[in-house]
């Protein structure tokens, strides 16, 4: 916005001067003295910023803040729907985060919608920020129907994970829905399994929903087939990526230097002889699918002889993997496995302020797990130290129809009472991969039941 001369909550909205709200808050704090704050807010939202002398604020619009938008409030209307309309239709309303939606039913009847509150931008995309002084309005919201969706597929199936899944024939340019997605590989997988044809049990469901296999790793491992060299661990190297399958699992010496060649090494050895240096700094390590599309084309970037500086940069990343997983794990290839680097554990937030005796009780973990970012078992990793940072915390195969024979998973475990005997006793089945009985009906969780808690209202 443009601020008034001199007085800065007042900003520019249709050549008028509109007064911005402004809320003042005390926050105490502990052995300090209370700070006191002013927040001030436009119509369309919190100003996060602001340049008195410069005459602008910046407020954010979004639709978390929208009325109605409370995280998975939407789920209360389709946990009741009996139908695929009757889903689609409470679906309707479903606020945030924009997820994609499945279904199916006892009639084997399967769906998908994409759900989320979506601004309808007539004049521009919501990438970059825009005047807030009216020439740039959400017209409300994309309806259902403008949204994509889709209902027992030719395929048989419907696989979602997270990458870019618009039909062919939606209208991007007129319906602005996203921009940014995951890499395709763990769908890429799923759409492999699946389309292999046969009838999926429910071990098949959870091995899938486990399955460590980075797809991508094809493309390198054929670009690799040829190469040799002449340094005794890089060649050695080289043999065990050759039998290696692409899985990512716990004890796997080539899933070690594959991932800590191309998470670590590969890519800023390419965008450094790629890329200008005034963009290096920028562009990092570079996005892996762009790498391997360079590497699988070299070009003029790299530069008068391509292959040839391609397959040089190979070896040489490869080579600087393998020393850092030697120094790491020792200098014996034998004992190497991707999950003595690759650890996942649980810290809360509020155990370095707590005394020995409770901090125990507080983190679980680490222990070796399979999979990584680009493999169907999400286990996106820290560079750093290899930490496991983010994945599938929850998963569930539901056998639909004999809803007793479904599965689950949660971690570190279910209840939220860190002096419970449940607080963390399901960690070591999930970071393996394992599964336990999901049940449903009350005949079911009668059996299973452990404990009643009863809460009665005080008179």
């Amino acid at each position: 916005y443009e601020t008034a001369p001199g007085d800065p909550g007042l900003y520019r909205y249709q050549d008028k001067w509109v007064r911005m709200e402004t809320i003042r808050e005390r926050i105490e704090v502990r052995r300090e003295t209370p700070q006191d704050v002013e927040l001030r807010f436009t119509r369309h939202g919190p100003v996060i910023f602001a340049d008195p002398a410069g005459r602008r604020a910046f407020a954010l619009r979004s639709v978390w803040a929208e009325p109605g938008a409370s995280a998975y409030f939407g789920s209360l209307g389709y946990m009741n729907a009996r139908s695929w309309p009757e889903f689609k239709a409470a679906l309707a309303n479903w606020g945030t985060p924009s997820e994609n939606q499945v279904y199916a039913d006892v009639s084997g009847r399967i769906g998908w919608v994409a759900a989320g509150r979506t601004p309808a931008r007539p004049n521009w995309d919501g990438l970059l920020p825009v005047p807030g002084d009216g020439r740039y309005e959400w017209r409300g919201f994309l309806s259902q129907d403008q949204l994509p969706s889709r209902v027992d597929p030719a395929e048989g199936f419907i696989a979602t994970a997270n990458a870019m899944n618009l039909p062919a024939d939606y209208p991007v340019a007129e319906r602005k829905v996203g921009f940014e997605w995951a890499n395709p590989s763990r769908q890429q997988r799923i759409d492999e399994v699946l389309g292999a044809g046969g009838r999926i049990s429910l071990e098949a469901a959870m091995a899938l929903q486990t399955d460590p296999t980075d797809i991508t790793s094809r493309r390198l491992l054929k670009l690799l087939a040829p190469l040799r060299s002449a340094d005794p661990q890089t060649a050695r190297a080289l043999d065990l990526l050759r039998g290696w399958d692409g899985a990512a699992r716990a004890d796997s010496a080539a899933a070690s230097i594959y991932l800590t060649w191309t998470g670590k090494h590969l890519g800023p050895a390419v965008v450094a002889k790629a890329a200008p240096e005034a963009a290096r700094a920028l562009i990092g390590g570079g996005d892996l699918a762009a790498v391997m599309d360079l590497l699988d084309a070299p070009d003029q970037t790299l530069g008068p002889t391509p292959a040839a500086t391609r397959d040089a940069l190979l070896l040489e990343s490869l080579a600087a993997a393998v020393a850092e997983v030697e120094a790491r794990l020792g200098p014996d290839p034998s004992t190497w496995a991707w999950g003595r680097l690759h650890q996942a554990g649980f810290t809360h937030i509020l155990a370095p302020f707590a005394d020995s005796a409770d901090r125990a009780g507080l983190s679980v973990g680490p222990a070796p797990m399979a999979g990584t970012s680009l493999s169907p078992l999400a286990a996106s990793w820290r560079p750093a130290d290899f930490q496991v940072t983010s994945g599938a915390s929850f998963r569930m195969v539901l056998d639909v129809g004999d809803w007793d024979s479904s599965r689950f998973i949660n971690t570190p475990g279910q209840s939220g009472d860190v002096d419970s005997p449940h607080a963390r006793d399901l960690f070591e089945t999930w970071v393996k991969g394992g599964y336990l009985p999901l049940v449903f009906s009350r005949k079911a969780v009668e059996a299973a039941t452990e404990r009643i808690l009863r809460l009665t209202p005080a008179p």
